[in-house]
């Protein structure tokens, strides 16, 4: 038998094999479990990914891409609806600074979010801001002996060659 045959058996499990989920607008990966696929999605994590598989009543351990159509469904309308079912301290927008809701942003949306928060603080130059402005860390962590990017740290021998290469040829001219 050579390797491109497949057995018998496995012909018919391909063919139900669906190798990509789409949900909103990213591809999920239909040959992993729909728990792990899940979770790839920007805005859902392992728990979310969890919760998200009991709300739909589907098996977690199934792989996503042998679901039927119906079961696939039932998890992109859980997806989509997850403020309404979640707890408000699991979301992810908590009282959004422009519409004052509570929301669960997921995807390519949750992106444009984040962007859009940095760009106003920028904006009204807070503290944050200045510091995404500057290129500097954010959030508290240490800057003196970290996140030095520019530049060469320390001693550069080639330079002090070079220095005591011209010194000598100077000293043997005179």
């Amino acid at each position: 038998m050579s390797a491109e045959e497949p057995a018998d058996g496995e012909t018919e499990e391909d063919e139900d094999l669906q190798y990509f989920v789409r949900i909103g607008q990213t591809d999920l990966d239909g040959t992993k479990s729909v728990e792990r696929s899940l979770s790839e999605l920007k805005g859902i994590g392992k728990r979310m990914a969890r919760i998200v598989a009991d709300e739909a009543d589907v098996n977690r351990q199934a792989t996503f891409g042998r679901l039927d159509d119906d079961e696939i469904e039932s998890v992109v309308d859980v997806v989509d609806n997850l403020d309404e079912i979640i707890p408000s301290w699991m979301a992810n927008r908590q009282k959004d600074f422009f519409s004052g809701e509570t929301t669960h942003v997921t995807g390519s949306d949750l992106e444009e979010s984040r962007r859009h928060d940095i760009n106003r603080m920028k904006m009204i130059s807070s503290y944050k801001g200045v510091r995404h402005k500057r290129g500097k860390k954010v959030r508290g962590q240490r800057t003196k002996s970290t996140g030095r990017t520019e530049g060469t740290i320390g001693v550069n021998i080639e330079e002090i060659r070079e220095e005591m290469e011209e010194e000598e040829a100077a000293g043997e001219e005179e």
